[in-house]
Order: C-alpha cells, then structure tokens, then sequence
C-alpha cells in the first residue's frame, strides 16, 4: 500500500473510531452502571490518536516536510492536539464526560476534513516561499497545540453551563489549589433566602448574628443533586486547569509568529485579520485567568467567559480565511 493510499484509509478510520467512540460515551453517560463501556470509550480514543498521529507522519514522509500547510493537515492536527488533550483531562479528572463532550467535536472536524474538502485541498502540494523555514514546525504547532487546549477547556466550561443549568453556585474549592479535584463539594445559592442582621439581645443573648429568612417574593427553588454539584466541581476545576495549559502556548505561538513575520515580512506585527483574532484570544482568555487568580472567580461567571473564548478560537482558526484574505490565507482557503 502507498503512502497516499495508506492516507486516505486512516482519515476514514479515525472518523470512523471517533464516530462509534462518542456513540459510546452517549451511551455511558445515559447509563452509567454498564460495565467496561468507559474502557472501550477511552480506548477508542487512545486509537483515533494513534490513526491521526500515523497518518501526520505518512504525509510527512510523503511531502517531506512538516504536514501543517494546509487546511486539510492542520483540521487533522487540531483533532491529535483534542484528543491528546482529552484522554489528559479524563485521566486527571476520572469523569466519563469529558469524552461525551469532546469527541462530538472531534468527529465533526474529521468528518469536514474527510467529507467536505475538495480532494484537491486535501493533496500535498509544495510549500510557499513563506513557510520554507523551520519555523513553521515551531510556530504552526504550538498554536495549534494551544487551540486544542483552550477548545477543550472551554467545552469543559460550556458543560458546566448545561450541568448547572446556568444557575450560580458557591465553589468551596481554591481556584489555585493543588489538592483533589474532589475534595470540596460546592454549594447552591438558593436566590429564594436572603440574611437578615438581628440582635441576639432581643433573645437574651449578646453579640450580633444573622438569620436565614425565606423571601417570599421568590417562588423557584434551585436544586441540584450532589451528584450534578461534584460534577459540576470537576468540570470547572478541569476547564480551568486545561485553559491554563493552552494559555502559555498561546503566549508562545504568537511570539515565535511576530519572529517568523519579521524574517519573512520584514515586521513582526502587521494586524493581518489572523494576528488581530489572535490578539483577541489571547486577551479573553488572559481575561479569564485574571478573573479566577486575582478576583478569585469560579463557577458561572469565568464559564460563560470560556464559552465566548470557544467561539472566539473558531474565529481565529478558521472564521478570517473565511471571510477574508490575508498574510496567511494562503493554503487555506484562498
């Protein structure tokens, strides 16, 4: 079997594998007692892995250069890079949901590569002067490394949306903590009691205390069950943690970038649409680190930060090719 041929059947495989895989992740969610059906989820994963890395290196081997100068390559990288990330998180976290949640996006993403491309868009084709130079390894890489990162941190945010149905609740646990991610179980906030200061000398007692009254203005109670509240913890715990990891190679990818421009443009910051939606990324999700170290923020308000971070990241990676062109529309769309 050739290079090309070997190509084309593993693209096929690994939509295939990451199909069946969130079918089980589905079901493993809907039934959580079925045994061996998690082992077989994360396996499924481990061997999508594996297919999209052999197929990387089969292009490598074939074009002879680093297999990121296209969008083709790049859809396959990003997929590696989610769910390299997410058999990280599951191992960490121990929660079956993280794959219920990443592998839909990662069997879309290979599903558009394989499916939707034009054939001609997924050939190999001799690099443009610009990206013959070894930072194309260096720079492409890491940002699409920190793209499957900040995509799965936010994924991690938007299910703790669902899981808590938008609802504020009060995390125990420290943002910056090192201990287990199990270890503080969060509490509601229930918006239908409020605190009353009164005097325990009206009771015959001394000092000042306060007193939980019902408001009765309020008639929904917010309820959630512990097993929803501990997972709730997880996924804000996990989405925070994993949007830590991406945020630095951000950091880098657009440094090693404002290098490569200078030797290949002469400037190192042009505000093409890809620097400008990268800037834009880095600063939403520096926002969103600064909300949780600094304000000390967790639950609702740093998720729905994340949430538009997601969005903004599809901007970055894919939305300015598609609306426009560029220093680094080439290879891509236009």
């Amino acid at each position: 079997m050739n290079l090309v041929a070997l190509q084309n059947s593993l693209d096929n495989l690994s939509f295939l594998i990451l199909f069946l895989t969130m079918l089980l992740y589905w079901v493993g969610v809907a039934f959580p007692k079925l045994p061996y059906l998690p082992v077989f989820a994360t396996t499924g994963v481990a061997i999508a892995n594996l297919c999209i890395a052999a197929l990387l290196g089969a292009r490598w081997l074939d074009a002879g250069y680093f297999p990121l100068s296209n969008l083709y390559e790049s859809l396959f990288f990003l997929t590696w890079g989610i769910t390299a990330v997410h058999l990280f998180a599951e191992y960490v976290s121990g929660s079956r949901l993280v794959g219920a949640v990443t592998t839909p996006i990662a069997m879309g993403i290979t599903a558009f590569a394989t499916i939707s491309l034009p054939v001609e868009m997924q050939a190999s084709a001799p690099l443009v002067p610009a990206l013959k130079s070894n930072w194309l390894m260096m720079h492409v890489s890491v940002m699409m490394l920190s793209y499957s990162a900040l995509l799965v941190g936010s994924l991690m945010a938007i299910a703790f949306l669902i899981v808590t149905g938008g609802q504020k609740i009060e995390l125990r646990g420290s943002s910056v903590g090192t201990g287990s991610y199990r270890q503080d179980r969060p509490k509601v906030t229930n918006p239908n009691l409020t605190v009353n200061p009164i005097s325990l000398s009206e009771t015959g007692f001394t000092g000042n205390t306060a007193v939980i009254t019902p408001n009765f203005n309020l008639t929904e109670t917010v309820s959630l069950s512990p097993q929803r509240l501990n997972l709730a913890d997880i996924l804000d715990n996990m989405s925070y943690r994993i949007i830590g990891l991406g945020f630095p190679l951000l950091t880098i990818g657009i440094i090693s970038g404002g290098v490569w421009a200078n030797e290949a443009w002469g400037s190192y910051w042009s505000w093409d649409p890809k620097e400008t939606w990268a800037l834009i990324t880095w600063l939403v999700f520096a926002a969103y680190l600064h909300s949780r170290i600094t304000k000390g923020w967790q639950g609702r308000k740093p998720a729905l930060l994340a949430s538009c971070g997601f969005v903004v990241v599809w901007v970055c990676y894919l939305g300015v090719n598609l609306l426009g062109k560029g220093l680094h529309s080439y290879g891509w769309f236009f």
